[in-house]
């Protein structure tokens, strides 16, 4: 058996999804995806991605929500052009986009960051706004009453981070903050960068939020040094940035570690073998420990509040 065709489902959603391709489509081959299963197939031929939920995604995945957001960026021509959403399970047919899925060496490419930080703001500045609030805290808590409840253990260290994670909390509830829908989850291999223009994928984590989060997290997600971080600020605001939003920008890069580090330990607890996700958690606790140290984020903590 092709080893692409051992999902048992793949049969079936191929079978299921002609009618609306108006052809019966053909596998190529298996894309990447940590938690997903993502297939590139063709028919009538042109290129698609059908996309299979993870197993344990419907515990932390609103699906009606994400629908929201992945048909209102491709409206903007954000994300790709969407054929098919079913709420109900979360199973995705998308156009193929031809270009170069990033990645923290590819992001090495000044012209690239300024692409995504054109894309993220196009988001940011679109009228549709999304159909919920990405709340950072709320979340913090849901994910680790959903790790209580499972009998999961935690990263050492991961309690003392959360207490610091609190003065960072009590600084921004003193902000102005303006939601905008927002990514939420912008890591390298989200944008696709076809040379003029770059795509941004997966809207899981969607939600309206500070648009500064996304801004701190891509820079996470592809390691980006002080001057790539720089590239992103001015071509996102189009020169320096306030200090204020720079340094919220800086608190979320030790929350969305400190976030994505319960992620790490979700997919422990459920038994996703796609990855070392302990090993992964672990790593992202290190690097929130490593911002909150810095000299960089004490210096967030006395602006970001403005």
């Amino acid at each position: 058996m092709n080893m692409e065709m051992s999902d048992p489902r793949l049969g079936p959603a191929l079978v299921r999804i002609a009618p609306v391709l108006g052809a019966c489509p053909t596998l190529l081959r298996r894309l990447g995806g940590l938690t997903n299963a993502n297939y590139l197939i063709t028919a009538a031929g042109e290129m698609f991605v059908l996309r299979l939920p993870g197993a344990g995604t419907q515990d932390y995945i609103n699906r009606k929500v994400e629908a929201v957001a992945t048909y209102a960026t491709a409206e903007i021509g954000v994300n790709a052009p969407v054929l098919l959403f079913d709420e109900t399970d979360g199973m995705q047919v998308t156009r193929f986009i031809e270009g170069r899925t990033m990645s923290e060496a590819a992001f090495k490419d000044e012209g690239a960051i300024a692409r995504a930080a054109v894309a993220l703001q196009a988001v940011h500045k679109t009228s549709r706004k999304f159909a919920n609030r990405f709340e950072l805290f709320a979340m913090i808590d849901e994910y680790s009453a959903l790790l209580k409840a499972k009998g999961a253990r935690l990263p050492d260290g991961y309690a003392q981070a959360l207490a610091q994670a609190d003065v960072v909390r009590s600084v921004l509830q003193r902000a102005s903050i303006e939601f905008a829908p927002c990514h939420c989850d912008p890591l390298a291999e989200n944008f696709v960068d076809t040379g003029s223009k770059m795509y941004i994928l997966d809207w899981e984590y969607s939600g309206n939020n500070d648009p500064m989060w996304d801004l701190g997290d891509v820079a996470i997600e592809a390691r980006f040094d002080p001057a790539q971080e720089r590239v992103l600020l001015e071509a996102y605001f189009g020169g320096a940035a306030p200090a204020h939003l720079q340094g919220r920008m800086v608190l979320y890069k030790a929350m969305c570690d400190l976030l994505w580090t319960l992620w790490g330990v979700i997919q422990v607890a459920t038994g996703n073998t796609a990855d070392d996700f302990w090993a992964y958690a672990c790593n992202r606790l290190t690097g929130c420990k490593t911002t909150m140290a810095s000299v960089e984020f004490a210096w967030a903590l006395t602006v970001a509040g403005e």
